[in-house]
């Protein structure tokens, strides 16, 4: 007697029948294996790093130094050089072998993170439940919010380190550009008032009322000032959420689950792109057109767009939460879904009673 059997984790997930509609589904078909989880995300980070290095390289082959940055139609350069690397007086570059180096750094990085998605995909445990060591800590189960707070804190400190990294940057590492003076420079009297730097949230700058809000903002001292804020508030947010339980008022408001916080994370990532496209349609003290150009409605419409697309993705998986439809096989039922063909192992049963 023999039997097939199949131990594949992915065998116990669902693809809808049909390639033209299997990218429907996505990471849903992996909302019960965090192991799975973890490493569909280091891959899409490897992505993202491959993405950033593959571009930066490119546009140092093609840079043409004897035009403004702003003129070539770049992407990932410009925010290189309001970091001031490689820039000199008047805006312009003059030395592009930092530029290289870092889109050598994320070619690498993206190599690391995708050895490191395969790996947890083939030879991770698909629960992080089972693995022993601080790793059993990032298992994740739907209606717990206790390891669901645990994973939000760390990812607000790795945001929060960001924001600290380019405050930094701006007052201790090299100075950033300052598109008032045209010249690379520390930032070392950036402003913390705090009824200044919140008063942007509600249009109030030191010129009076501006419809512009934060995108008002005309100076490097706030400009960093604000981010110092930011560090500060997103770092202590992930400690908190590290150490304090979910709140009972917080779980009676707030509904958990897959639709739930991608919802909440589509929502928060709507705000930024429509922030984005204040500031890159209007401020030139972020957005300098020595690097960016004068004509940037291209680019505000391309995040006005992202913005539309999370928006309408935050709506329809808050539809989905508030109706408790589970993102599972069962909500894809409409798709027609089937069984992934995973290669099995074939078990002899007799010769193994003998």
């Amino acid at each position: 007697m023999t039997t097939t059997i199949n131990n594949n984790p992915l065998a116990q997930t669902f693809v809808p029948a049909g390639s033209k509609k299997s990218w429907l589904v996505g990471n849903a078909r992996l909302v019960d294996f965090s192991g799975l989880w973890l490493s569909a995300h280091i891959a899409h980070a490897g992505l993202i790093m491959l993405w950033a290095g593959a571009t930066t390289v490119m546009e140092v082959a093609r840079l043409d130094l004897s035009l403004p940055l702003g003129e070539q139609g770049l992407l990932v350069l410009p925010h290189l050089a309001m970091l001031g690397i490689g820039i000199g007086e008047g805006g312009t570059i003059v030395d592009t072998d930092g530029f290289f180096a870092i889109g050598i750094l994320h070619l690498a990085a993206s190599a690391v993170l995708g050895a490191g998605g395969l790996f947890h995909l083939t030879t991770g445990a698909d629960k992080l439940e089972i693995v022993g060591g601080k790793a059993k800590k990032f298992h994740f189960e739907w209606n717990d919010p206790r390891a669901l707070g645990v994973i939000l804190g760390h990812h607000l400190l790795f945001l929060g380190l960001g924001a600290l990294a380019f405050v930094l940057r701006a007052t201790q590492w090299g100075g950033i550009y300052d598109a008032n003076l045209q010249s690379v420079r520390i930032v070392d009297a950036a402003n913390i008032d705090p009824l200044r730097i919140f008063g942007y949230l509600f249009g109030q700058t030191a010129s009076g009322w501006n419809p512009w809000g934060m995108a008002a903002v005309d100076n490097l001292e706030d400009i960093i000032g604000g981010h110092i804020w930011l560090s500060g508030l997103l770092i202590f947010g992930g400690i908190w959420h590290i150490i304090v339980p979910m709140l009972g008022w917080a779980k009676k408001v707030l509904r958990l689950g897959p639709d739930a916080l991608l919802s909440y994370s589509l929502g928060g990532l709507a705000f930024m792109a429509f922030t984005s496209c204040l500031f890159v349609s209007h401020n030139t003290v972020a957005f300098p057109p020595e690097f960016y150009g004068s004509d940037r409605l291209m680019a505000a419409n391309i995040q006005a767009g992202l913005a539309v697309v999370a928006l309408v993705g935050h709506l329809w998986h808050a539809y989905r939460a508030r109706t408790e439809a589970p993102m599972s096989a069962d909500a894809f039922a409409w798709l027609q879904p089937e069984p992934i063909a995973i290669p099995s192992q074939t078990i002899d049963l007799e010769q193994q009673s003998e």
